[in-house]
């Protein structure tokens, strides 16, 4: 299953029992988790969707995707081997690459969106230490967007910064933040995979055909490879996404 439209995650969508974890892989009890997929294509290893878990604990071990999460509701502690933890809550977001020995600590109910590429090709970083756990603030640095092509812009050229937290061995996997001008963009075709989760400000993304998705803080957006998509903001915005570009 691929989505095939531009598409708004709902907290709130029904969810379906997953088959149990492996109790060999963790330091807890099994917990029962659920999940919906609004994005899976397994010639590419790529999924996307909402999950959702009681408290368990995951041992100490290498993280076998790269995964991008935002929380819904909850939190989640990862530890890494040399002591430190970073905290994630409600309304935040972050990144565990793939090889990344970690421990995933969770007290209590947790639901979530994420992406997830897995697969033969997904290897791993030679030290994915050197990222660590990524999670990105709107207050993090920024570099300046060159926009090299004027035709994907409608009117004046809008100054856009970004920070790239991290893009996988194989170049096709990256999760980024990015501040923008308002703008608007003509319906063109989308050329990646893009899982935006709005920080601040609102903009309003189409096909071109009715349906249009207004998205404001909070709001997470699905635009799946090869649909046609249309971006307007009035206002300045910032979003952290994930995109996945595949090499073929």
């Amino acid at each position: 299953m691929k989505g095939d439209k531009i598409t708004r995650f709902s907290a709130d969508v029904e969810l379906i029992e997953w088959d149990a974890m492996d109790a060999d892989g963790l330091d807890s009890d099994v917990p029962v988790h659920r999940g919906h997929l609004y994005y899976n294509d397994e010639n590419l290893s790529l999924m996307s969707g909402v999950w959702d878990c009681t408290p368990f604990i995951r041992k100490m071990r290498p993280y076998n995707v790269n995964e991008f999460i935002y929380i819904l509701e909850g939190s989640v502690t990862i530890e890494l081997e040399d002591g430190s933890s970073t905290t994630i809550s409600a309304g935040e977001s972050f990144l565990i690459p793939k090889g990344l020995v970690c421990r995933w600590v969770q007290s209590e109910y947790v639901r979530k969106f994420f992406v997830i590429f897995s697969g033969a090709e997904n290897v791993a970083h030679k030290d994915p230490t050197q990222f660590g756990i990524m999670a990105p603030k709107p207050s993090d640095a920024v570099t300046p967007v060159v926009i090299k092509d004027s035709s994907k812009i409608m009117g004046a050229l809008p100054e856009q910064q970004h920070h790239i937290y991290y893009t996988d061995v194989t170049g096709q996997f990256t999760v980024s933040m990015w501040h923008s001008d308002a703008f608007e963009r003509p319906v063109m075709e989308s050329d990646h995979f893009e899982l935006m989760c709005i920080l601040e400000g609102e903009a309003t993304v189409s096909d071109g055909a009715g349906n249009d998705q207004v998205i404001k803080p909070g709001d997470a957006v699905l635009v799946p490879q090869g649909v046609q998509y249309k971006w307007k903001s009035d206002v300045p915005v910032t979003k952290v996404y994930c995109a996945f570009s595949p090499n073929v």
